[in-house]
Order: C-alpha cells, then sequence, then structure tokens
C-alpha cells in the first residue's frame, strides 16, 4: 500500500521551531518530487516548499525562504520541513505530497499521493 504520513505539527510561540516529517510506505520517496503545503482555515492550499526526485532542485513559496529548510533522509525514506523562526500566519494544516514525475512543484494538482496532514499554530 502506498501511503505517505505527515506528523510534527504541535503549538509553538512565535519565533520558535517545528521539524515537520513525511514517511512513506510503498513507495521510495527519492524516486519522486516531494511537496509540502498548507490550509489555512478558508484559505486555498498553497505550495510551501518542494524538492525534486534526487534533490536536484529545491524551492520555497517567497513567505518562507530563509525561514523553512526541506531535506531528505533516504535511510528513512523520510522528507522533513524545518521551520524557524515561526509567525502566527504560519498557522495551517501541512500537508506533503509525492509527485512520479520527480518535479518540484510549488503547485498542488499535479501530485499523486497525499498525506493526511499535521496541524502547526503558532501562537502566544
Amino acid at each position: 500500500q502506498r501511503q505517505l504520513v505527515d506528523s510534527g505539527g504541535a503549538l509553538v510561540q512565535p519565533g520558535g521551531s517545528l521539524r515537520l516529517s513525511c514517511a512513506a510506505s510503498g513507495i521510495t520517496l527519492d524516486d519522486y518530487g516531494i511537496g509540502w503545503f498548507r490550509q489555512a482555515p478558508g484559505k486555498a492550499r498553497e505550495g510551501v516548499s518542494c524538492i525534486s526526485s534526487r534533490s536536484k532542485d529545491i524551492n520555497y513559496a517567497d513567505s518562507v525562504k530563509g525561514r523553512f529548510t526541506i531535506s531528505r533522509d533516504n535511510a528513512k525514506n523520510t522528507v522533513y520541513l524545518q521551520m524557524d523562526s515561526l509567525k502566527p500566519e504560519d498557522t495551517a494544516v501541512y500537508y506533503c505530497a509525492a509527485d512520479m514525475a520527480g518535479v518540484c512543484y510549488l503547485k498542488p494538482g499535479t501530485y499523486d499521493y497525499w498525506g493526511q496532514g499535521t496541524q502547526v499554530t503558532v501562537s502566544s
């Protein structure tokens, strides 16, 4: 069974850090482009960061550049999203997604597999 499981969301104070994890079963994540997306209440799902297969390309939304870092641990078949200097506007449900074409896209329409989402709340 091909499945993504995202985790690591929590309540954190402004300026704090979190690391989200995207673990896979049934697929080898290094063969796939991986995207992180988020969706706040009443808003459309937006791309946060992506990494192509073999980590050739990495991209970030302007709103998170310099604060978020995407990375792979192939031994664990996991992709991480390190989030630093968190702001209240980062509050959302975060999803990871895998694209069979292996490309890094910040638009959600091309991805084949999705995690169930993990809640990130930034509040004092």
